[in-house]
Order: structure tokens, then sequence, then C-alpha cells
């Protein structure tokens, strides 16, 4: 006898604004294939679609995604439109703006605060949309204030092309200045179980004070990035996922979720098998002793 699908609402939900998802939703970038973000061989795009719509099947109702998710076929938020719409009811779809992409794949210069709008209405168009549940501002190196670019998706959100506004790969400070102009109710910053930063750290916490997701990317790949999930799990990892008959990969999945329940996790995968993997990471108790033990890297390198 089988045992019974385990889906996305193992993880428990918390709200983004008044807009409620399961903790364990998906990020979209590799839906593209493992070249998202350079020359390559693009994903079969039928597994591709797939795979969204298993993830649908399976509870996922938090999708994280980018115009600028693209490799030289395949663009994430056109899959999503295609294998989705009509777009479940409870589906919030996060998307994000300020770095820019040619069309041939090639890193521009960041987006001014005047570009923003059409950055937000390119995601519109993609995703067949007449508004964006959730957009992240992405601060690029080269602003050291978001103040600006920040403001010009608050006048955007006023409009009603926006639903809520967060903020990716920031410093406590950008916080603050965002939630001084409008409300932010998610923040995303690299993160990882083997990857210790003081900022993300202290944002982790800042955000659990706030009432504000924080959500982690790189959460699985740790050091391989955008390449993918990592191998480099050390022996407390193995060791835990071994205790549970688990894979290196869904105990880092795990331990992100248990860092508080404010945590939301987005892996990504153009793999149904793996998504069904990832997913199911969501109802993986970790004790105490095991959590100490995972830690002690962190803790080591601190």
């Amino acid at each position: 006898m089988s045992s019974p699908t385990i889906t996305a609402d193992a993880a428990g939900t918390w709200k983004l604004g008044e807009l409620p998802v399961h903790r364990l939703g998906f990020g979209a970038m590799r839906l593209t294939g493992s070249a998202a973000f350079h020359h390559g061989t693009p994903s079969d795009r039928d597994r591709s679609i797939a795979v969204l719509r298993k993830a649908i099947d399976l509870g996922v109702n938090h999708i994280d995604t980018a115009a600028f998710y693209f490799s030289s076929l395949r663009s994430a938020n056109e899959l999503i439109n295609r294998a989705l719409a009509p777009y479940p009811d409870d589906l919030v779809i996060v998307t994000k703006v300020g770095p820019y992409r040619a069309y041939d794949g090639e890193w521009g210069t960041s987006a001014r605060p005047e570009d923003l709008r059409g950055q937000v209405e390119e995601n519109l168009r993609q995703l067949g949309r007449d508004h964006l549940d959730v957009v992240n501002l992405r601060r690029m190196p080269r602003y050291d204030s978001i103040a600006e670019h920040f403001g010009a998706l608050a006048d955007l959100r006023e409009a009603g092309l926006i639903r809520h506004l967060g903020i990716s790969d920031v410093t406590p400070s950008h916080l603050a200045e965002a939630r001084a102009i409008a409300p932010v109710v998610c923040v995303q910053n690299r993160y990882a179980l083997d990857r210790p930063d003081p900022d993300s750290d202290e944002l982790l916490r800042l955000c659990g004070e706030q009432g504000i997701a924080f959500v982690p990317f790189y959460a699985v790949a740790g050091e391989a990035a955008e390449r993918g999930a990592t191998t480099a799990h050390d022996e407390d990892v193995r060791a835990v996922a071994r205790a549970h008959g688990a894979s290196p990969a869904q105990i880092r999945i795990a331990w992100t979720l248990h860092q508080g329940p404010h945590v939301l996790a987005i892996p990504g995968t153009g793999n149904p098998d793996h998504l069904a993997e990832n997913v199911a990471a969501g109802a993986i108790g970790l004790t105490d002793e095991e959590l100490t033990r995972l830690n002690r890297p962190r803790r080591e390198a601190g």
C-alpha cells in the first residue's frame, strides 16, 4: 500500500499582506533550463509545463518568478501563463523588478526608477494579468539607497498595478528605508544552512518581529547559486538525512522552514520527481538536537 502524497499545506501557511500562502512554494527560475542565465540548452517545454501543473496539484499556491528568468527559447513567465491560466483563485504569483536583461540574454544597466513601470507592465503582459500580486524590488549593487526605486513601485501600487511590495538582496537599513515609504510584505535574501550572513541573519530576526515574510533564495543551491542544487553537503546534513530517510536537499529545505513561522521556502526545479521531494520536505520535523547539529558550521563560522 503506497503512502499518502504529501502536499504543500504540510509546511503550514503565512500571509503576504492578506494573501495566504503555503510556506513551501516554488521558484520558477530553473523552468527555463540549467542555463537560465547563460547560453546553453533550454529546458523541455512540455516537461516544464508539467512541473508547474504538478506543483498546483501538490498544493503549491506561491510561485516566485521574474521577466528576466529566460534562456534562449524559454521564458518562465510565459511557461507559467501557458501552464496555469486561467489561474487558480488562491495562487499568489510573486515577481521581481530592477535588473535588466536584453533579449540576447546579456545583463544591462539596472533599471532607473522611471524604468520600473515598463518592467512591471512586461511582467503583466507575459503573465496575462491585470495586476501583480507581489512585486519585489531587487536591489542592484550600483544603488546604495532604494528610496527612489521603491517609491516608484509604491506609486504603481497606488495606481492598482501592484497589490503588495517586497524587497530583495538588501540590508536591514534598506528594510527601514522601504517601510518608511510603503508596507513591505516580504524580504528575499540569499540565505542557506552553510552560508552565514550577518545581514540576512538580522533581517530574519527583524522580519519575524515585524510580521514580514522572509524568503531565502539559493537555500538548496548554497554556493552553487543559479547552477542548481549543491552536492556539497557536510556529514551533519547527510547524517540527519539518513535518520529521516530523506535526501540532503530535503533536509536543507526543512532546516530553512524551521528558522521561523514567517520563513517561506521557494525551491525550484524542472524535474517532476524533484518537485515532489521538495514539497514533501515541508513535512519533515527536525528535533532541537538535529537543529543544533545542523547549525554547527554557522556557529563555527561566526
